[in-house]
């Protein structure tokens, strides 16, 4: 389906892609990982025609459309969200409008034998059936569905998007892409911005998708829920396993031990043969066994361990210090903006030492409460904060809002203060920003890696109550793995609002979840509250499908003659011939390519011959694709 050849990118004298190759098939479910940095976003750019590589090409069939999201982007302002949404249907409004056109032509002329009159019908009858094949009958009620789905409420459709916060924007944005219905699409951090519920709406929407995506994700429990491959971006090369990532974890673990033992063992057959070489190689009589040994050695083909990607974090937070009993006491809290009510009536207190989460719809007001609990916002009733607590914030935006023009150095040394600037290079290279990385400007920094600055000064001053505000967005998978290792062992008390389910479990034990302007408390973990609610199997929102009418097709008097039926028929029989066979074709092209791709991707097949193969069979598989599509829509019109 599309080819990603000898894909070569170069930052400085370091290779961040080193002439990469795979195959996206149709509909595969393709995770993308690796670490902060490794190139991901970068490759999802490039198949998407925004960067161009140093190398290498990607290759599509015709005709074959793309869908992108990026983890940002310039909004479009003065619409409402419902006009947003529908925005990507241009065709089928022109179709509309088209078809409008011809039914007022239609109602006012009377010549209805004329020859313009049976080609206005045609031409109806042409946009019906296009109508039909893009699903333009139904779109009310795939916008509805994909909106609510993310979150958005009927009362919201009529809202303008400007509106809205930037996260509930990349909604709209990602509703957009999810209708334009692209052959492929690709997914860049698509759960940062959505709550549990939506999160698990995408989840199905994706599995069910006709096309192919490729997405970025570090929520294992999505991508395990979605992908059935994964591949890794690891030191310039990629690494393709053909499953879903718990299991890719577990058959990188398995090829790498199975590719040292074979090293070890090639590496002590070699190790024998150079004794015994050097032991007899000035006797006569062992002469001829020597320079079969010699000979021997240099036919090894010898077995290369691919070079792993180990760097990570490593950090602890330092100890809490002693304060009160309780950490944070609400008696009646709430928060409005005007008219609008966030929640009201809000009682709970936070015992020193737990570790608990906010949960809830996004707009429900979690956000606002720990805002208002670190005092940032104003608000009726009483907030009280225990005695001597002394508190960390890490705000939702917490990467994005330092200063792009300073180094990672300058951050974190600026904001340290006493004895731990002393310390402020060590503390860099727990975060992985050791010696030149360090001197490196926030504005050349990778969503993660500004994530891992964010969460570095949070280790500037011990403190014992910890307030994060979506701490794991833009972390790759093992950076998420570490703060929740230093979360398990920190002794301090914890408030945190996470979308991300694997992260959550076995780092909370309370729950608070804040819905329809109220906050309850939940005792347990995050699959308990989600089996409460039914939503891990089931989706108790959104499940009715609007029913729109579809416009009838106008009717033709027209009918065939024997011998025009007949010849319609051949025709038809003749086209259909073509298109089996076309389609044989492109299957066949294609699996050979698959093949083609494993063996040019094994170093030790590889060979110009098997390169010069696989660019000629895929300028036949675009001829054969280009041909194919033809023939099928001939054959939808003699249909």
């Amino acid at each position: 389906m599309v080819g990603i050849n000898e894909l070569t990118v170069n930052f400085g004298e370091r290779y961040l892609f080193n002439k990469v190759s795979f195959l996206i098939n149709k509909q595969d479910r393709i995770g993308l990982v690796g670490k902060n940095g490794a190139g991901k976003s970068t490759m999802l750019k490039i198949i998407a025609k925004i960067y161009d590589p140093d190398g290498g090409n990607v290759s599509y069939p015709s005709d074959f459309t793309v869908g992108y999201l990026p983890q940002d982007m310039d909004f479009v302002h003065g619409k409402t969200v419902l006009e947003e949404a529908k925005s990507v249907f241009q065709e089928v409004e022109q179709i509309n409008a088209k078809i409008d056109h011809i039914n007022h032509q239609l109602a006012t002329r009377t010549d209805y034998e004329s020859d313009s009159y049976m080609e206005l019908l045609n031409d109806l009858n042409d946009l019906n059936e296009r109508l039909m094949l893009i699903g333009g009958f139904n779109v009310e009620a795939e916008v509805e569905t994909v909106l609510k789905g993310l979150g958005f409420t009927p009362d919201d459709f009529d809202r303008l998007t400007d509106e809205f916060s930037g996260g509930w924007r990349m909604r709209i944005e990602l509703a957009k892409i999810l209708l334009t219905k692209s052959n492929l699409l690709l997914l860049d951090e698509p759960t940062n911005h959505l709550d549990i519920e939506s999160i698990q709406w995408l989840e199905d929407f994706l599995k069910d998708y006709f096309g192919a995506v490729v997405l970025i994700s570090h929520d294992k429990a999505f991508l395990d829920g979605v992908t059935n491959r994964t591949i890794e971006i690891s030191l310039g090369k990629v690494y393709d396993y053909k499953t879903y990532y718990s299991r890719y974890l577990e058959q990188r673990k398995e090829r790498r031990e199975q590719q040292m033992a074979a090293y070890n063992n090639q590496q002590k057959q070699i190790a024998d043969t150079e004794r015994f070489i050097e032991r007899f190689r000035s006797k006569a009589s062992k002469a001829v066994q020597v320079q079969s040994r010699i000979k021997q050695l240099d036919k090894i083909d010898r077995i290369e361990i691919d070079e792993e990607d180990t760097a990570a974090m490593r950090f602890y937070f330092q100890p809490a210090p002693r304060s009160g009993k309780v950490a944070v006491e609400a008696h009646h809290v709430g928060k409005s903006y005007g008219d609008h009510q966030v929640f009201d009536d809000a009682n709970f207190y936070v015992e020193r030492g737990k570790k608990i989460a906010f949960v809830g719809k996004n707009g429900e007001g979690k956000t606002t409460m720990t805002k208002i609990i670190v005092g940032e916002l104003e608000h009726e009733g009483e907030l009280k904060i225990g005695h001597n607590i002394n508190l960390a914030y890490f705000a939702q935006n917490q990467a994005e809002e330092l200063d792009k023009s300073l180094t990672v150095f300058e951050t974190i040394d600026k904001a340290a203060h006493g004895e731990i600037r002393k310390q402020v290079r060590n503390l860099l290279g727990a975060f992985m920003f050791g010696g030149e990385e360090a001197d490196k400007k926030i504005s050349v920094l990778s969503g993660g890696e500004r994530a891992r600055v964010a969460l570095c000064k949070l280790l500037l001053e011990p403190v014992n109550l910890l307030v994060l505000d979506e701490p794991t967005n833009h972390l790759d998978i093992r950076s998420k793995e570490v703060l929740k290792e230093a979360l398990l062992r920190y002794d301090g008390t914890l408030i945190v609002i996470s979308h991300d389910r694997d992260f959550l479990d076995g780092l909370v034990e309370e729950m608070y979840e804040f819905k329809e302007g109220k906050v309850k408390q939940f005792l347990g973990g995050v699959y308990d509250f989600l089996k409460s609610k039914k939503v891990d199997t089931i989706r108790e929102f959104e499940r009715q499908e609007k029913v729109v009418e579809k416009k009838e097709k106008p009717a033709s008097d027209n009918q065939l003659t024997y011998e025009e039926q007949k010849q319609l028929e051949r025709d038809t029989r003749k086209a259909h011939s073509d298109a089996k066979r076309l389609e044989d074709q492109v299957e066949n092209y294609e699996q050979r390519l698959e093949e083609l791709n494993k063996s040019l991707m094994d170093p030790a097949a590889y060979s110009d011959e098997l390169m010069a193969e696989y660019n000629t069979l895929k300028q036949k598989l675009d001829q054969a694709m280009a041909d194919w599509e033809k023939a099928q829509e001939k054959l939808e019109k003699l249909s």
